[in-house]
């Protein structure tokens, strides 16, 4: 009885350092009634609707949706919403991330929907690695769409941490394609409005198609994820003026002239990493590009006891679910000293079927829950331990 006395006092006093949003209330910030960035005692922060000290501890794809035939879907979508808010908190996250369900948003977790503002006009952006033409009427029209459908209604919400503009786009050679950007806009018809911008940028320089150099390239990627960053810019803030830009979810680190780029327009730099240790010199540099804070949107560790056979899905499998949780700690924990970084996603809450899933394939064990929903305990009780400390870490 002491015993189980002792926990819930613990777990009270854990609970009052935080607002309802998340906010720790150690450390203050501007009070806004939203979501934004600031600079505090040398390092970046998030600030909660309540003026607090936020550092984003969230969960990519929180959702019930089958993957594949065999993946279970509640009977009561409403009630698993609400017992899988009760469950994140319990592990003290605050954020849903990226590719979670509506369901999940307004539940009591601030959350961080993806617009999709260049896939608005472009089909299987993520899949293809297609690169629109971010210089067309076309793209600014269907972005201004998007934004519109999904941004007005939501501008006086306050759990609404920001908006991903996009999900990892291709800027240049890649696992999809081996051509530069300004390669994909030489391919396009000669009155494509890309192109054409491509062709005067060179004109400008002295320089013909024929004799680009890699400078020249590198020049006009800046140009046009700029140009791509600030129509993203200008149509969420014509619809919501209140909420944070919080970047387009690079696919790893990105190529330096993209990040000069969108430095001015985006209010976080969002950054997916599988690497296994914490990318943190990647991250201060980012910040030193763009004078902008940063937060890795995805990263995960999984493990082969699990039963599941982690052949596709990013990322390098662990032996153990304690190698797993041991990966948590470390990773996050030093992202929490670095002070450029304002937070973190785990990918995902719901391990990927074992037969893989319908999109591509994935048949990894992320999840926080299994396939069934059962918890993965040693992680998740390593996750509910580190992520009550971190707050504290970041403020020394």
């Amino acid at each position: 009885m002491r015993k189980s006395i002792l926990l819930l006092l613990a777990a009270a006093a854990a609970f009052a350092q935080y607002d309802q949003y998340g906010g720790w209330t150690r450390l203050k910030g501007r009070k806004t009634g939203f979501f934004h960035v600031e600079q505090i005692g040398g390092k970046w922060w998030l600030v909660s609707p309540e003026g607090n000290a936020f550092f984003s501890k969230g969960v990519c794809h929180v959702a019930h949706t089958p993957e594949s035939d065999s993946s279970p879907r509640p009977p009561d979508v409403a009630a698993w919403a609400k017992e899988t808010t009760r469950l994140l908190r319990l592990w003290n996250f605050n954020t849903v991330g990226a590719w979670s369900v509506e369901e999940m948003w307004g539940t009591g977790l601030a959350y961080t929907p993806i617009l999709g503002l260049a896939a608005a006009g472009y089909r299987d952006l993520w899949l293809k690695g297609g690169i629109p033409d971010y210089f067309s009427a076309e793209f600014r029209e269907a972005a201004f769409r998007a934004a519109e459908r999904q941004c007005r209604t939501r501008a006086s919400d306050p759990w609404l941490l920001g908006y991903f503009t996009d999900n990892e786009l291709r800027w240049g050679a890649d696992w999809r394609s081996k051509e530069s950007l300004f390669d994909t806009y030489m391919k396009l018809p000669e009155n494509a409005p890309g192109r054409r911008k491509a062709v005067e940028f060179l004109k400008s320089r002295g320089r013909t198609p024929e004799s680009a150099t890699e400078e020249d390239k590198a020049a006009f990627l800046e140009l046009a994820a700029a140009e791509y960053a600030r129509v993203c810019r200008d149509a969420i803030r014509k619809y919501d003026p209140n909420h944070m830009i919080i970047g387009c979810r690079f696919a790893g680190y990105a190529p330096e002239p993209v990040l000069r780029g969108v430095g001015p327009y985006f209010d976080v730099i969002s950054y997916n990493s599988y690497n296994p240790k914490a990318p943190v010199d990647a991250l201060a540099r980012i910040t030193e590009l763009t004078g902008k804070p940063t937060m890795i949107t995805e990263f995960s560790f999984k493990a082969m006891d699990s039963g599941l056979p982690n052949t596709k899905g990013a990322a390098k499998p662990v032996a153990t679910q304690q190698d797993r949780a041991d990966g948590f700690a470390a990773y996050v924990e030093t992202l929490a000293e670095s002070p450029s970084c304002v937070g973190f996603h785990w990918f995902q809450y719901r391990d990927q079927p074992k037969e893989g899933r319908r999109l591509d394939g994935e048949n990894s064990n992320y999840g926080l829950v299994r396939i069934d929903f059962t918890p993965w305990e040693t992680l998740t009780k390593r996750m509910t331990e580190v992520n009550a400390t971190l707050e504290q870490k970041r403020a020394r």
